[in-house]
Parts: structure tokens; C-alpha cells; sequence
């Protein structure tokens, strides 16, 4: 049974993700926190901008010779620095009372993660937040609490699709997670000549795996360019990552804006992957149902139309994609009752 958040905090969490939108929209090189130095070039001075990126790697640009113009530069941006100071305030004051209404936050050492690869660029270049932590978003961008053993977990999933129009920007994710410094270390494969999709954390359990959209017979890793890693292939992974969205991430302090899929493909998608996990998954098989029944109640009742719109496309995907999601909907229903609306209206777009 699906809990309601209060009206107010659905509130608050919306000003918070029109915020981070803002900022998003907004964001220029005043974003980059650094200074500025003057260099003597010829008896000429010349400014320049340093700074660090989020790979930790120390840059310096220039900006060109000193003049009215360039000190124009200069005082634009602190202005900017100053707005960026509000708010950052704003942020932390909006997570603090987010945090007091009882929304479900993300545990500090994930959201962390999340928020260095945010930093680093890797949803602005087509990565997609997929999994637990995912799904734990779209509770608070749908208005409801999930129950927390239905998506308390140490994995962040991120999904990197290969062939995507993405802006003309690079994430390094290997050297993002290096720079929080917490001790993230490549984790080896079984077969040594495959370059690592996954990065944890020395004897804890948070980790993060790379994975990308792959065909049946797909095992070895694909190198991802614009990321710098290799990405495990994963069958039927597209079918979620189309028509993602904007969420934030909140862990109570601060926030910060990622990519996630849209509720109905990620439900519906929960239902296929169950029905293709092995027996040793069994728990993991049980947990994809459950989150797709939770989101199948609320779906059901505030938006159907999204839920015909996700079935139409799995259907479009071929008789093996829909037979496993009928099965799938068959055991979360008998399970979880209260899903069966939502279920009723996708049995029925599959079975047309």
C-alpha cells in the first residue's frame, strides 16, 4: 500500500527540483569555483583563470590582457559567485526542511557519489541513474514514501547509453570518483583482459557499476569514450533509458540534480528483468517486483496514460519482450494486490 507525502512536503521537493533545474540552465563558467591571476608578459599583464575540475586535475586558462573589459569579466563573475552562494544556501535550507517533513533521503555516502558525478558532467553526457536509488527518486517526484526495504541499497547503477546525441562535453568517470577520495578501486573481472565496469569503495559495500545497452550475445565490456570506462552490456537496458527525466537527489544537507528513467518504463522494466534473472537472484527478482507493483498502485491512480503509453512500446519491442512482462505482472499482482489497476491497464495494451 502506497503512502502519500503531505502536501507540503511535495511542495518543498518541487521548489527544490525547480531550483536545481534553474541552476542547471543557468550554469556557466561562474560555476567553476576558482581565481583569477595576472601574469607579466612583455611588460604587459595578462589575466588568467585557475581552477579545479572535477576530476581533481588542476586548469588554468587565459582570459587575455588586462583592460577595462577584461576587469568587466572579472566583476561579472564574482556577481555570479555571489548568486551561486545564494543559492547554494537555498539548497541547504530546502534539504534541512525536507529532511524535518520525513521525505526519504538518500544516505550521505551515495549521495556524495551522486552528486561528484553530477559535477563531473556525467548526466549532462547521457548517463542515466538506474536501480534502487533510481527508484527511490521517482517516489518523491511521484508525491509518495516507498517502504524502505523496497529500495535501500549500496549500489549506485549508472546506465551509459553508447549511440546518444549528447552535448559536446566529457565525464571521466574514474578520475570523478577518485577525487572524492573515498577510496574507490576498480573491481577486477573474472576474465583479466576485460577492462573493469564496477568501482567500490575498500571494505564497504557501496560500489558503482557501469553498464550499457547490449544484445543477447553480448558479455565483453564496451568502452565508453565520453566516459572513460568500460560498461557492462546489459539486455533490454534501451527500454528504460528512453524518455528520461530530471530528479534530485537529497540527503538532507544539500542536493543535487541527476537523470532517471521515467516511472512507467521503469516499472514495467522491473517486471522484464525479474523474469530473466537466475536463481541465485532470486532476492534481487523479488525486490524488481516489488518496486514495479508500487509503482503500478500509484501509477494506476494518478497516471494511466503514462503506464499505456510504456506498454505500447514494450509491446512494440516483440512477443518475448511481452510474454515475460505478462508473466511478471502475474506474480507482482498476486503478491501485491493493490497493483492490479495498474496492472489491468497494461495486461490490456498487451494483450490488444
Amino acid at each position: 500500500m502506497i503512502q502519500r507525502l503531505p502536501e507540503d512536503t511535495q511542495t518543498l521537493h518541487s521548489e527544490m527540483l525547480a531550483l536545481l533545474l534553474a541552476r542547471e540552465g543557468e550554469r556557466d563558467w561562474s560555476h567553476l569555483s576558482g581565481s583569477f591571476a595576472t601574469k607579466q608578459i612583455n611588460g604587459a599583464e595578462y589575466v588568467y583563470f585557475q581552477y579545479s575540475d572535477p576530476g581533481g586535475t588542476r586548469r588554468q586558462f587565459s582570459v587575455g590582457r588586462r583592460s577595462d573589459a577584461i576587469d568587466e569579466i572579472i566583476a561579472t563573475y564574482e556577481r555570479g559567485r555571489t548568486e551561486q552562494s545564494g543559492d547554494l544556501e537555498q539548497i541547504a535550507r530546502l534539504s534541512g526542511l525536507l529532511r524535518a517533513t520525513g521525505i526519504t533521503m538518500v544516505p550521505h555516502a551515495p549521495a556524495r557519489v551522486l552528486r561528484g558525478l553530477a559535477d563531473a558532467g556525467l548526466f549532462q553526457t547521457g548517463g542515466v541513474l538506474v536501480g534502487s536509488y533510481a527508484f527511490q527518486a521517482l517516489g518523491n517526484l511521484l508525491g509518495v514514501a516507498w517502504p524502505g526495504a523496497a529500495w535501500r541499497t549500496q549500489d549506485v547503477d549508472i546506465a551509459a547509453q553508447v549511440l546518444v546525441a549528447v552535448p559536446a562535453l566529457e565525464a571521466d568517470l574514474p578520475r570523478a570518483l577518485d577525487a572524492l577520495q573515498m577510496g574507490f578501486v576498480p573491481v577486477p573481472q573474472l576474465d583479466a583482459e576485460h577492462p573493469s565496469t564496477s568501482f567500490r569503495v575498500r571494505g564497504k559495500s557501496l560500489r558503482v557499476d557501469l553498464i550499457t545497452p547490449g544484445g543477447e550475445r553480448d558479455i565483453a565490456p564496451v568502452f565508453i569514450p565520453r566516459f572513460r570506462a568500460a560498461a557492462a552490456p546489459i539486455k533490454y537496458l534501451s527500454l528504460v533509458m528512453r524518455e528520461a527525466q530530471p530528479a534530485a537527489i537529497v540527503d538532507g544537507t544539500t542536493a543535487c540534480l541527476v537523470v532517471v528513467p521515467s516511472p512507467a518504463r521503469f516499472a514495467l522494466h522491473k517486471l522484464l528483468v525479474s523474469q530473466t534473472r537466475s536463481v541465485i537472484q532470486q532476492t534481487k527478482s523479488g525486490k524488481d517486483l516489488h518496486q514495479s507493483a508500487l509503482l503500478l498502485e500509484t501509477l494506476g491512480e494518478d497516471r494511466p496514460d503514462d503506464l499505456e503509453a510504456a506498454a505500447q512500446s514494450f509491446a512494440d519491442s516483440g512477443p518475448a519482450v511481452t510474454r515475460k512482462v505478462v508473466r511478471g505482472l502475474q506474480v507482482a499482482v498476486k503478491r501485491w494486490p493493490a497493483a492490479e489497476p495498474g496492472a489491468g491497464i497494461v495486461r490490456a495494451v498487451l494483450s490488444a
